[in-house]
């Protein structure tokens, strides 16, 4: 008996004039996106604790009762790590396996960002989570001159690496891409492909290789109604949609008008006065725009069109989302001013556009009576004006790191990037503003070996200590170390800080390093910061 929604007869390939005649379908796959995206972060942040050089990396996550391997970049699955592995048997396998934090969130919004990217190459255009994309090309191609063109077009915007794939219908781009060999993908071999590429899970996959159907072709030629009964009418739909049989449309992401406003004018302007009066009308324009869609612009660009066919294009960024036309307008200003060659206007200019190139959630907010906001704001706007007059790179705010080690729990950074929403675990003890680079020795008496000092030498100067606070200890952080905690100098590298205050009462962060084992290993003394 035939199963209701299935033909009678085997699964033939798909007639001509089918839904997928004509269609040209792209699939970009990723393999290694996790990885390559924290690598790429850490590089752009500069971070002071670098992957270690040539090690593999993998990012992991608590799974039950264990940490398990969540991405794994190529050099470690050449020696044998995979997804789903337990850390302690990769560290069995890899002992210099270099891991960081799993983060899916940042994953799936990277995922998001190319394919909004990819929209430069059509409008047509799916998140295929967590780590691939599909484009569906037809009449595109030709823009760029061909496919290959237009894949290699498509490689580069991506900036990972990239397996691509391209058929007739999108499930079957998919498969080839993610499944097949590269003579497979180039021939467009669907019926080649494993069984696996119907992505039906691990327990559908197993029962059909015990039937002996290791192929999508096995498949092809057995009846439906047969498959169906069998292994569920979820692998048929599945099939046909691979095959071509069954449509299985995009549903692209959607594209966002872009936010801009234009002015034209019937006589060409040339003061500047004018041209930013000018602009603070479009900003007006433009801050409705963003109203609607609870916006706020970062990132802002002015074009003055001259009349004789000229371009001039200011910038101007702002370190929070803002929708305020006045405070863009002056930054403009600014930007003006600081020109080292002055805005030419020629016979005037006859037309400005006005675009926001990023915008970021901005919502209403509640002010408060103590007028913090305000403060807030007034440091805000310095910064912004000095990012324009310097440089954005230029001015930097000091960032909390995850870091234990003192000297480098801080890192410089960008202040507009920041925003001011930067959360980090505060220390046990307070820190001294001032820190020494390198901490300064000291000459220190103590009570007993391990106490807190009672009388210090320093800069040849004596100080009697009056009070102390401590000790707080600091390990070194053993997991960054060959050998681990059990590694060779771990023990003389631990810290024991004390807050001291002399008998005029100057306050000194002081600590002892290493520890007592003996008067052939005494620890060493240094301070490392003071107290104001």
């Amino acid at each position: 008996m035939a199963v209701s929604g299935t033909p009678p007869g085997p699964l033939a390939a798909p007639p001509n004039g089918t839904k997928t005649q004509g269609r040209r379908h792209l699939a970009l796959y990723f393999p290694w996106l996790p990885c390559e995206r924290v690598r790429g972060e850490r590089v752009r942040a500069t971070a002071t604790d670098p992957l270690p050089e040539g090690a593999p990396l993998a990012l992991v996550a608590r799974s039950g009762q264990a940490l398990r391997l969540m991405a794994v970049e190529r050099d470690a699955a050449r020696q044998g790590l995979a997804p789903g592995m337990t850390l302690a048997d990769a560290r069995a396998r890899c002992p210099d396996l270099a891991t960081l934090p799993h983060d899916p969130a940042a994953d799936a919004a990277l995922l998001t960002h190319l394919a909004k990217a990819m929209h430069a190459l059509t409008p047509s255009v799916m998140p295929d989570p967590p780590d691939g994309l599909l484009l569906d090309i037809s009449g595109c191609a030709h823009l760029f001159g061909s496919e290959a063109k237009m894949v290699a077009k498509a490689t580069e915007i991506a900036g990972l690496s990239t397996i691509h794939a391209l058929a007739g219908n999108p499930a079957a781009a998919r498969a080839l891409a993610r499944h097949g060999t590269l003579a497979q993908r180039r021939a467009e071999d669907v019926a080649a492909l494993p069984v696996s590429a119907l992505d039906l899970g691990e327990a559908a996959t197993t029962a059909l290789r015990r039937a002996g159907l290791k192929r999508l072709g096995d498949l092809v030629t057995r009846p439906a109604p047969t498959l169906a009964a069998r292994f569920g009418e979820g692998l048929v739909l599945r099939l046909r949609q691979v095959m071509g049989d069954v449509a299985a449309p995009l549903a692209p992401q959607p594209v966002q008008a872009p936010i801009r406003a234009e002015a034209r004018f019937a006589e060409p302007i040339a003061r500047t006065d004018d041209v930013l009066e000018v602009a603070e009308d479009l900003l007006r324009q433009v801050a409705a725009q963003m109203e609607q869609r609870r916006l706020g612009g970062r990132h802002f660009a002015l074009t003055l069109h001259r009349s004789d066919g000229a371009r001039r294009c200011l910038l101007v960024e702002t370190g929070q989302p803002t929708r305020d036309p006045p405070l863009v307008v002056r930054l403009l200003r600014e930007r003006i001013d600081s020109l080292a060659d002055p805005i030419d206007p020629g016979f005037g200019f006859d037309a400005i556009t006005l675009s926001v190139k990023r915008a970021d959630p901005l919502d209403a907010r509640q002010t408060g009576l103590d007028q913090s906001e305000e403060t807030q704001d007034s440091l805000q706007a310095l910064i912004d004006r000095l990012g324009v007059r310097l440089g954005q790179d230029a001015v930097l705010r000091l960032a909390p790191a995850d870091r234990h080690m003192p000297e480098a729990a801080q890192v410089s950074l960008p202040a507009a990037e920041l925003n001011g929403s930067v959360s980090f675990h505060l220390p046990t003890m307070p820190r001294p503003l001032l820190l020494f680079d390198p901490p300064q020795g000291i000459e220190v008496i103590a009570g007993v070996p391990d106490g807190p000092p009672l009388r210090l030498r320093w800069r040849g100067a004596v100080h009697e200590v009056i009070h102390a606070e401590g000790p707080e200890r600091i390990a070194p952080e053993w997991w960054r170390q060959r050998g681990g905690h059990m590694g060779e100098g771990a023990a003389r590298t631990t810290r024991d800080y004390y807050r001291i205050e002399d008998a005029r009462g100057r306050r000194l962060w002081v600590f002892r390093r290493g520890l007592y084992d003996g008067m052939e290993n005494a620890p060493s003394w240094y301070v490392h910061g003071l107290f104001p």
